[in-house]
């Protein structure tokens, strides 16, 4: 609070130099106008246009005693306490005063108590009092949550048909599997089934049923009672099958993207596969994997030199490549792509030339670990601050690693395998950023150069490499609390140097060198089934590239379906050709 606002609270209070007297139900609170007119229109036209400048005493109808002693209170402090328990009056009131500072007060509360409980409530009430902003947030939570607000949500049985169709038909809801939005359909509708029975064939309608299994179909949704007895249900039934069928032989293709029963959804992560060694010489190819339309969307990419053998880290909407190999010169460079603007910017390099480098994200900072400046294999690590746009040099490792790989793990960064100069290793270590130190834990039990390291399922596992003699397609996996190595079964093929992340709940592993080629196929792991699977190919064959999982995005469908090719800019925002 300022002195000025101190003073002219002190006086109100006092009673001294008020010259209105506002009377709700009774209460009279003595004020000074220009002190109500400055926070609140409603007051200003009030004392200025509704009443005579003589005029003292002010009735004010339909509104508490404590709501009004809120409303004056922030007037003269410029502060209010917003509850649980007021929120909603105070609300109201603010907004009927059009006290706007009170009304944001409240949207800044609202949003940081959004839950799957009171989302659907959240997103009607900002509706009736027009905030689109809070409505609009509201209701990417209530997409975002779906499972849980479905399953769970009181207010979910509540919504209006109008609104329940204005959720599931959106592409970005989230749902790990689309029979989720069926469930989640006969749920409302068992809630008054008399009343809203007769929706079901258009609420099915926007369902996305072809992508789900034809032995679902039949035995779950054709079997439905309420499917069965409507005859508007068949044809949406036959439509899916049909687009079903056409997605199995890819008869339409990109046709798929345009039948609301086949149509994925936008999902709340993508994989990107950035650079590496493509056709004899580094690429800068950009590729985004949707997992829900399980395709590979080739993002163009104008912005950036190509580079092998470099880092990239996901932070704050941003990625960055880091270090690489252009087939000339080892990079110190790092440069930053702003997922939101499609534009790339150079930031502060590195204190070392580092290509075969390892990088990973922890508490903010991005990590760069070992690698090679041309002339060494390294054993020196620094970090990145993006806020100073600084990097600073953490303690050295105690091996020197190019071609190893770091993931962070309960607030550790562990680095596996890689290559001293003169031979592949089996060798790990860890560090603390609490002590700035590096500590040795268990070999694995093979030597792993261009090897994978991710943390999944609670573990640190270590993926194919190079063992000196082969490319490897063994797996195996880190308890942190044991300081142990154990088995894992084995990709379907061999590969050193690829790309590996983690997304959807599986361990996906990209692109890489088999011992004859470079490899454009991709493969993921589910530690539920504790089995590989194929996932579709990149368009692009390669190895030495770079995997990080994005989210978040206000315009992810930018990067997870098929569209013509982004436009990238320079950070003056000239587009780049």
């Amino acid at each position: 609070m300022s002195k000025n606002s101190s003073v002219y609270n002190e006086l109100r209070l006092e009673n001294q130099l008020c010259d209105a007297v506002i009377r709700v139900d009774k209460v009279e609170f003595h004020v000074h106008k220009v002190i109500l007119c400055n926070s609140s229109p409603y007051f200003r036209a009030l004392f200025t246009h509704w009443s005579s400048p003589d005029s003292r005493l002010f009735d004010i109808p339909d509104v508490s005693p404590g709501m009004m002693k809120l409303i004056i209170e922030f007037a003269y402090t410029g502060s209010v306490p917003v509850t649980q328990e007021n929120i909603q009056e105070l609300f109201i009131t603010a907004d009927r005063f059009n006290v706007l500072g009170i009304t944001e007060a409240c949207c800044d509360v609202l949003e940081k108590h959004l839950a799957p409980y009171n989302c659907i409530g959240i997103w009607w009430f900002t509706d009736v009092y027009y905030y689109p902003e809070v409505k609009h947030k509201a209701f990417l939570f209530v997409l975002k949550h779906f499972e849980v607000v479905a399953a769970t949500s009181e207010e979910f049985l509540q919504l209006s048909v109008h609104d329940l169709s204005q959720i599931i038909e959106n592409d970005q809801l989230t749902v790990r599997n689309e029979k989720t939005v069926f469930e989640a359909i006969i749920r409302w509708i068992t809630h008054a089934p008399d009343e809203r029975r007769e929706y079901i064939s258009l609420l099915l309608s926007k369902v996305r049923l072809a992508l789900m299994s034809p032995e679902y179909i039949m035995e779950t949704v054709n079997d439905n009672e309420m499917v069965k007895t409507s005859d508007k249900c068949r044809p949406v039934l036959l439509r899916a099958m049909e687009a079903m069928l056409d997605i199995r032989t890819q008869s339409c293709s990109d046709g798929i993207f345009f039948n609301p029963l086949s149509r994925p959804r936008i999902p709340h992560e993508v994989l990107l596969a950035i650079g590496g060694w493509s056709g004899g010489s580094p690429t800068n190819s950009i590729e985004a994997y949707n997992v829900c339309a399980d395709r590979w969307v080739n993002i163009s990419n104008y912005g950036e030199a190509p580079r092998a053998y470099h880092g990239t880290a996901f932070l704050n909407g941003s990625v960055y490549c880091v270090g690489g190999f252009d087939n000339v010169e080892q990079f110190s460079t790092v440069h930053r792509f702003d997922l939101g603007t499609h534009t790339w910017q150079e930031v502060a390099p590195m204190h070392s030339s580092r290509c075969y480098v390892s990088v990973t994200v922890m508490d903010g900072y991005i990590y760069a670990i070992g690698g090679y400046d041309g002339h060494d294999r390294l054993e020196t690590a620094e970090r990145y601050q993006p806020q100073t746009n600084q990097w600073t040099l953490i303690a050295s490792m105690h091996n020197q690693r190019s071609d190893a790989s770091c993931t962070t793990h309960a607030g550790k960064i562990y680095i596996c395998g890689g290559f001293n100069g003169s031979e592949c290793l089996s060798t790990a270590e860890c560090y603390s950023p609490e002590t700035n130190q590096w500590t040795m834990i268990a070999s694995m039990d093979n030597r792993r150069s261009g090897i994978g390291i991710v943390t999944y399922a609670n573990c640190v596992f270590a993926v194919g490499g190079f063992d000196g003699t082969t490319r490897l397609r063994t797996v195996e996996a880190y308890n942190t609390e044991t300081n142990t190595w154990r088995p894992v079964p084995s990709m379907l093929k061999p590969r050193s140097n690829f790309g590996i992340a983690v997304m959807d709940g599986c361990l996906f592993v990209v692109g890489g060198f088999n011992g004859f080629s470079t490899t454009l196929d991709v493969e993921c792991y589910d530690a539920e089934t504790s089995e590989w699977s194929d996932v579709r190919d990149m368009e692009v064959s390669r190895s030495a590239l770079s995997c990080c999982v994005v989210y978040g995005l206000n315009n992810m469908g930018d990067y997870a379906v098929p569209r013509g090719p982004l436009q990238f800019s320079n950070e003056e925002g000239d587009e780049v050709e």
